[in-house]
């Protein structure tokens, strides 16, 4: 069979985010789909078998939009290959996350991230339910800084059981700060990623956002916030009903969580699986499941998600 050449615009894409240090991803493209694949400028060529040419072309466009929204690594090229085109395809404008002073984009990469997103942006409560590396809290994070920014809240609040099953923190040495902030940690994490440290600085220190474990909640009204609930799985019915019950006007609510790991005595005192018991059918409530293909964190912590699945049945 001869050969076939395909051309494709990459016009507007960042050039290095779409071919990879050392064209790691245009590399990875060609020998996954057997093609040759060169950039020369803004142009992209594909060459080879009709077929495989036909498939290079489908991910290489896919990419190319990735790489237009600045933000590619080499797992979003395999997810590509994977899952084919449409499990990476970047979206539509509006789910796109803009944030100042932060040169790149936040983008949901997978179908269940971009259902995810447009909740967070349409629903008064949503509740995240998936496995480690799905972005849940991260995403959740993103938009609460954009509505912030954008004045759409005054503030955001972000909550966790300080201690999975408890909250006892005793044995921990140093203050109450010292003791809860181990806990709390991934929170800052996501914040620092995603705001300019001086703003971010800011934004604690004036309680424009707000970090603190679920039992600071209590007794509270939190009005014109974008709050988030973080391992909720390990949070119980009550603390759930208490969270849930701090909306106040012009308020959002995320609770995130993932059942497989439930660290509470029993599994049925869990608040998370309680309210997806309860909760489901109200309107402004939405429920959203991002599963194993959603996973954009390392390449390995997919087959270890399955693995872990499989190994206890399910």
């Amino acid at each position: 069979m001869s050969d076939v050449t395909h051309r494709l615009s990459a016009e507007g894409a960042d050039l290095l985010a779409l071919a990879g240090v050392n064209d790691q991803h245009l590399v990875a493209v060609a020998e996954g789909t057997g093609t040759r694949i060169t950039l020369r400028g803004d142009q992209l060529t594909v060459a080879g078998e009709l077929e495989n040419v036909e498939r290079a072309s489908e991910v290489t466009a896919a990419l190319v939009e990735l790489a237009r929204a600045g933000d590619v690594g080499l797992d979003d090229v395999r997810r590509l290959l994977t899952d084919g085109p449409d499990a990476a395809e970047p979206g539509n404008g509006e789910l796109r996350v803009m944030l100042p002073g932060i040169r790149k984009a936040v983008q949901p990469k997978t179908p269940g991230q971009r259902d995810y997103v447009r909740a967070l942006r349409e629903s008064e409560i949503v509740v995240g339910i998936g496995p480690a590396g799905t972005g849940k809290t991260y995403l959740a994070v993103a938009l609460g800084v954009e509505f912030l920014s954008r004045k759409l809240v005054r503030r955001m609040v972000l909550a966790r059981p300080a201690v999975e099953a408890g909250e006892r923190l005793g044995f921990l040495p140093g203050d109450l700060q010292a003791k809860v902030d181990p806990y709390l940690r991934p929170l800052y994490d996501a914040l620092e990623d995603l705001m300019p440290p001086e703003r971010m600085q800011r934004a604690l220190e004036s309680r424009a956002i707000e970090i603190a474990p679920l039992a600071y909640m209590r007794g509270r009204t939190l009005s014109d916030a974008f709050v988030i609930l973080d391992e909720a799985q390990n949070v119980t019915g009550g603390q759930m009903k208490m969270f849930l019950t701090r909306l106040g006007l012009n308020s959002r609510a995320v609770v995130i969580g993932d059942k497989t790991q439930i660290d509470l005595p029993q599994r049925e005192d869990s608040g998370l699986v309680q309210v997806e018991r309860i909760l489901p059918g109200i309107d402004g409530v939405a429920f959203c499941y991002l599963e194993d293909r959603d996973v954009v964190r390392h390449r390995l912590v997919r087959e270890i998600i399955r693995a872990y699945s499989e190994d206890q049945g399910g």
